[in-house]
């Protein structure tokens, strides 16, 4: 079961921090050593130094505080030059199989300088291609030395039949980690986006016409997704932190906030971008016009479900202490929210069978063959 995040008193302070940095010279000493912990367990440490940068606020932050943010930022433009190099080979390698690469989430961010990727750290590399050219890729990747990290035979059967990625790829020699994806949810998910849509509209990056990213209301519709659909939000408030970022950069164009309704409904992602909006102005208050919200406002959940969605979310968004026991409300609402995640993404029977096989056959018989010991 996934960790939940608490209300607890670090955890809103540094939400206030983001929303408000010239707070920072009213909290004290205790304080400022829990939200240092906290930031630094769920990588807000950098971004928070932008945020203040940003704001004329660091000179208002105490030494001993404003060191561990400094270094965080150093840390975080260090990764991002890094994430520019990546990216460069994997142009070079993957050049003649596809005519675009697309970059996703953080990568994205990172390359094209956009407002999330400051002070952002990042844990991969995210890329969508064709579906038809995704074998061409994967060995070339593997001929240049990247590796899948799951080797199971069930786990080789649930990515490639069932997710919207391959396994996940680690290079041995410089340890980054890749992820190829041929759409944003599972097959087996109950939306639907079209992955043909997105590289239709996706803009190539003047730099190399073989570069592109996804187009303004589709990043936004992608990270709606990957916050609202998954099951598990290890960095909850951070990709919260990314949707508030590209919702202000983006939503300075008018046609921005009357096309990304129309955009979320032709994608078949209308639910979790209602949701990015909604807790996006709760925590962070995000500036939407009135129009855009009254139009997503018809995607969002019956009332009862909503009571429910807001109790889980508004204790798995604010960031905790490191090691913070759980209250059994915390541990229901990420209870909850990982079933969620998991019946949004696989039908019941296929979820039956993916937890048995997880719970039961790989503990009893290992990762290798046989993966299934009742199809023999």
């Amino acid at each position: 079961m996934p960790r939940s995040r608490d209300s607890s008193h670090p955890g809103r302070e540094l939400i206030s921090l983001f929303r408000a940095p010239e707070r920072a010279e009213q909290i004290d000493p205790r304080t400022w050593e829990q939200i240092i912990a906290t930031g630094r367990e769920f990588n807000l440490l950098g971004r928070l130094y932008w945020v203040a940068q940003e704001a004329g606020a660091l000179t208002t932050i105490p030494n001993g505080p404003a060191a561990h943010l400094e270094s965080a930022w150093i840390a975080a433009e260090a990764q991002r030059r890094a994430i520019g190099r990546e990216v460069a080979y994997l142009l070079k390698l993957l050049r003649g199989v596809t005519s675009r690469v697309v970059l996703l989430k953080g990568a994205a961010y990172a390359f094209t300088g956009l407002p999330p990727a400051h002070g952002r750290q990042f844990s991969d590399i995210d890329i969508l291609v064709p579906r038809q050219v995704l074998g061409q890729v994967e060995a070339r990747l593997n001929w240049a030395g990247w590796l899948a990290s799951h080797h199971g035979s069930y786990d080789q059967r649930y990515y490639r039949e069932w997710m919207h990625e391959l396994p996940p790829l680690r290079h041995p020699q410089r340890g980054s980690t890749l992820d190829v994806h041929h759409t944003i949810l599972p097959e087996t998910a109950r939306f639907h986006p079209n992955p043909d849509a997105l590289l239709c509209a996706a803009r190539t990056l003047p730099e190399d016409d073989s570069l592109a990213v996804l187009a303004p209301e589709d990043m936004v519709i992608h990270s709606a997704t990957h916050l609202f659909v998954e099951g598990e939000i290890p960095h909850g408030f951070r990709d919260l932190l990314d949707l508030d970022a590209l919702l202000r950069h983006f939503g300075d164009n008018p046609t921005f906030w009357a096309t990304l309704p129309v955009r979320a409904r032709e994608l078949d992602l209308e639910l979790p971008t209602f949701l990015a909006l909604r807790y996006c102005q709760q925590f962070l208050g995000t500036p939407v016009p009135a129009p855009c919200s009254s139009d997503m406002a018809t995607a969002g959940p019956g009332a009862a479900t909503q009571r429910i969605l807001d109790a889980c979310y508004r204790r798995l968004l604010v960031p905790t202490l490191p090691d913070a026991s759980l209250t059994p409300g915390q541990w229901a609402a990420g209870a909850a929210i990982f079933l969620r995640g998991h019946w949004l993404r696989m039908p019941l029977p296929l979820l039956a069978r993916h937890v048995l096989q997880k719970s039961v056959v790989v503990p009893l018989f290992g990762e290798q063959d046989p993966a299934e010991p009742w199809a023999r």
